[in-house]
C-alpha cells in the first residue's frame, strides 16, 4: 500500500526536508526525504539537547570562538546530512539529494551588518569557502539586495545556489536573472542547478492582518496563489533556456500558522512538481492524514477568489513587510545560538 508521502513524490514532487537532525534526516529518507536544508535555529535545538556536549568540550578546547564553533558544528551536522543524501545526488546526476548550507545571517543585522558593497563581497567569499569540496552542498544566499548582489559571482564559480527568504515575483525574477547571467559565465552549463525557496504561510499570515477585507473563500490562499504563480513563471523561464538539470522552486515555510486549517493544506496545494521542504511534524502529519496526494500545482483557485486577491493585497507593501520580519528572523537565531554556545561554556567544562 502506498503511503501518504510516497503518493506526494510519486506525483512528481521532491520531498526535502526542514532539518538536519541527523535521527530526523535518517527516518525522513526512509519515508522518501531526497535533500535538507539547515538554519541556526535548528543547530541551537539540536545543541540543547545535549548530544553535542562532547564536539563542544573538544572545541572549546581548541581554543575556538564562539562564533567558529558555531560553524564548526553547522558544517558538521550539514556533511552528514550529505552523505546520506549523496546516493539521490548520485542517481539523479546532480538533479536532486541537496543540503542547503546557509550563509552568516548576521550581514543582513539591521544594527550590525556591514554596509552593502561589503555584504556583496562578504557573501561571495563565504559562498566560496563553504561550497569548496562539496558535491551534492547548495549554498543558501538571502534574496536581498546584497544576497542577489552576490549570486552572479557565485554561480559564475560554479556554486549551487539556494535563493531563499523570497516573497514576491520581483525578488524571483531579480535573484534568477543574477543567477542566469552567472550561469552563462559558466565553461557550460551541465552541473548548472539553481532552486529558489518560496515562503508561503508567513504570506496568508501577512493577509489576515493586512487584507482582512478578503472574502472568506479568499483568506488564507494568497501565499498559494502568490507561489504557485512564481511557480509558473519560473517553469516558462527555464524551458526556454534548456538546461540539462531542472532549476526549481522550494516551495517552503509549509507548516501551518493557523490552527483551524489541516497540516496538509500546503503540501496538498503544491503537489505534482518541483520541491517540497517540509518541517519533520509536518512530514509526520502528512503521514498520519491517509491521503492520496495528487498534482495540484498548476491548479489555481477560482476566478473570483483570484480577482479578490489581486484588488486587496498589496503586493508590494507584503513584499516590504515580510522582507522586514524575514530579516529580523533570519539574524536573531544567529545572535540566538551565538548566546547559547557561550552559556554552554560553563556547563560543558563543569
Amino acid at each position: 500500500m502506498t503511503s501518504p508521502l510516497q503518493s506526494l513524490i510519486a506525483c512528481g514532487t521532491k520531498l526535502w526536508l526542514d532539518s538536519i537532525d541527523p535521527d530526523l534526516v535518517v527516518k525522513n529518507q526512509a519515508l522518501g526525504a531526497t535533500g535538507a536544508t539547515s538554519n541556526p535555529i535548528i543547530v541551537s535545538d539540536l545543541i540543547r539537547t545535549g548530544r553535542y556536549d562532547d564536539d563542544l568540550r573538544r572545541l572549546i578546547g581548541q581554543g575556538k570562538s564562539d562564533s567558529e564553533i558555531a560553524w564548526q558544528l553547522t558544517d558538521q551536522l550539514v556533511q552528514g546530512a550529505q552523505k546520506v543524501f549523496l546516493p539521490a545526488w548520485q542517481r539523479s546526476h546532480g538533479n536532486d539529494g541537496y543540503v542547503s548550507f546557509e550563509l552568516d545571517p548576521l550581514l543582513e543585522d539591521l544594527q550590525e551588518g556591514p554596509p552593502h558593497a561589503e555584504r556583496v563581497a562578504r557573501y561571495i567569499e563565504l559562498g566560496k569557502k563553504w561550497a569548496a569540496g562539496h558535491q551534492n552542498r547548495m549554498i543558501k544566499v538571502p534574496a536581498t539586495p546584497a544576497g542577489i548582489g552576490a549570486l552572479e559571482e557565485l554561480v559564475a564559480a560554479d556554486i549551487t545556489v539556494n535563493v531563499t527568504l523570497t516573497f514576491s515575483s520581483r525578488q524571483y525574477q531579480e535573484a534568477r536573472d543574477a543567477v542566469w547571467r552567472g550561469a552563462k559565465r559558466r565553461k557550460n552549463l551541465d552541473h548548472f542547478k539553481s532552486v529558489y525557496s518560496i515562503f508561503v504561510s508567513r504570506v496568508d499570515v501577512y493577509t489576515e492582518k493586512h487584507s482582512p477585507q478578503l472574502s472568506a473563500a479568499a483568506q488564507g490562499q494568497a501565499g498559494i496563489v502568490n507561489a504557485k504563480r512564481i511557480w509558473a513563471e519560473n517553469q516558462a523561464f527555464w524551458k526556454k533556456q534548456g538546461t540539462p538539470l531542472q532549476q526549481e522552486i522550494i516551495f517552503a515555510s509549509t507548516g501551518t500558522k493557523n490552527p483551524s486549517d489541516p497540516p496538509t493544506k500546503y503540501v496538498a496545494a503544491f503537489a505534482g512538481s518541483d520541491i517540497e521542504t517540509n518541517p519533520p511534524a509536518t512530514n509526520d502529519a502528512v503521514e498520519k492524514s491517509g491521503m492520496a496526494f495528487t498534482r495540484q500545482v498548476d491548479q489555481m483557485p477560482p476566478a473570483d477568489v483570484l480577482a479578490d486577491i489581486d484588488r486587496h493585497v498589496d503586493l508590494a507593501d507584503m513584499e516590504k513587510v515580510l522582507m522586514e520580519e524575514g530579516i529580523k528572523k533570519f539574524a536573531d537565531p544567529q545572535k540566538a545560538l551565538l548566546k547559547l554556545i557561550a552559556g554552554k561554556r560553563a556547563t560543558v567544562n563543569a
